[in-house]
């Protein structure tokens, strides 16, 4: 090896990555950031027993056939675990982060600022998509929030609005928040939304595709039909808005920040739930969002994807309340052994 080579290896190794939290560059606020679990972490639980050495227990960090001191038995999938998501008129609804809208906050967020910006976030009418909404609105941004939920979208739209009137001196100009319908899987849907919000705000500067969702099934008993329909709406939804939003700026010269809300089962797989066909989608939306970020590059148009860990949002905490070795097994595998909050 070089003298060279070894030095370059060394600056690669001891420079400071000062920029990496600021993923959209001044149009993106930091506590979008996640920390992801890892499933070859030390077990964390001590106090519980080893699974006995039946020669067919393997873990992550040991030989074949031998036990570890982690809960490495729980990495992998396990076709008995079945997670039950709510039908859509089950879905809890989600509540605005309270107590950041003091000055503090404000004063924190000024490299940050959103002003004259308008952004779009799909799913936003609950969950993670509805608190990113916000911290877009404390920004400076008005926002678009758009579900395939026009209802929920609605009344997520007014609380955040009232959370910001609450939080915020009088004086304060209120933002605007607007719901909107899209079916994202849907080309023509997504086209007359985006239409929609054009007409309502003037233009659209900033995209969070925050839509998607997940189902658990063992791969050879996942339907083809329920595969394509996973796939259309975390894929094809995603590529539909960032296309579309694209050829807008690029219409009005525009630059602008989209943000693809990817997971970590695009880089790692989940356990014990089986879902490798949501694994596969948040990996495409992973790979999708740095292809896009080098063609648009010279337009002007940065494309980056946050790939949050396991959130404590509505839906997740009604999902564990109801399986609570779920929950167990979940921090067992995350190295600070808990879960994030929005």
């Amino acid at each position: 090896m070089s003298t060279v080579f070894r030095k370059t290896i060394s600056k690669a190794l001891t420079t400071r990555p000062s920029h990496i939290a600021n993923v959209a560059s001044r149009c993106q606020p930091s506590p979008l950031n996640a920390t992801r679990p890892f499933t070859n972490t030390t077990f964390l639980r001590k106090d519980e027993p080893k699974p006995p050495p039946d020669g067919a227990d393997y873990t992550t960090g040991t030989n074949p056939g031998s036990s570890g001191d982690h809960e490495g038995q729980f990495a992998r999938t396990d076709p008995s675990v079945v997670v039950e998501y709510p039908e859509e008129g089950d879905l809890p609804h989600s509540k605005p982060v309270h107590g950041r809208g003091g000055m503090h906050y404000k004063r924190t967020l000024a490299s940050f600022t959103l002003e004259n910006h308008v952004a779009i976030v799909t799913g936003g009418a609950r969950g993670l998509g509805m608190i990113m909404a916000q911290g877009l609105i404390e920004s400076g941004a008005d926002v678009a929030l758009v579900d395939l939920n026009l209802e929920e979208a609605q009344r997520s739209a007014a609380q955040l609005r009232e959370t910001f009137k609450r939080e915020n001196d009088p004086s304060d100009p209120p933002p605007k928040v607007t719901a909107h319908f899209a079916d994202v899987a849907d080309p023509d849907s997504v086209t007359s939304c985006i239409d929609d919000v054009v007409k309502a705000h003037g233009k659209v500067d900033v995209l969070v595709t925050s839509a998607g969702f997940t189902e658990n099934f063992p791969a050879e008993q996942y339907p083809i039909d329920r595969m394509r329909k996973l796939w259309s709406v975390n894929v094809d939804g995603t590529y539909l808005f960032a296309t579309g939003i694209a050829r807008h700026l690029m219409e009005r010269d525009a630059k602008g920040s989209i943000i693809f809300i990817g997971s970590m089962s695009g880089a790692i797989v989940n356990v014990p739930q089986p879902q490798a066909p949501y694994n596969a989608a948040k990996a495409a939306v992973r790979h999708l969002a740095s292809s896009l970020a080098v063609e648009w590059a010279e337009k002007g148009i940065r494309v980056n994807c946050i790939s949050p860990g396991y959130m404590l949002t509505a839906l997740t905490q009604k999902i564990l309340d109801d399986n609570p070795d779920l929950h167990k097994k979940w921090t067992s595998l995350i190295p600070v052994g808990k879960m994030g909050r929005p």
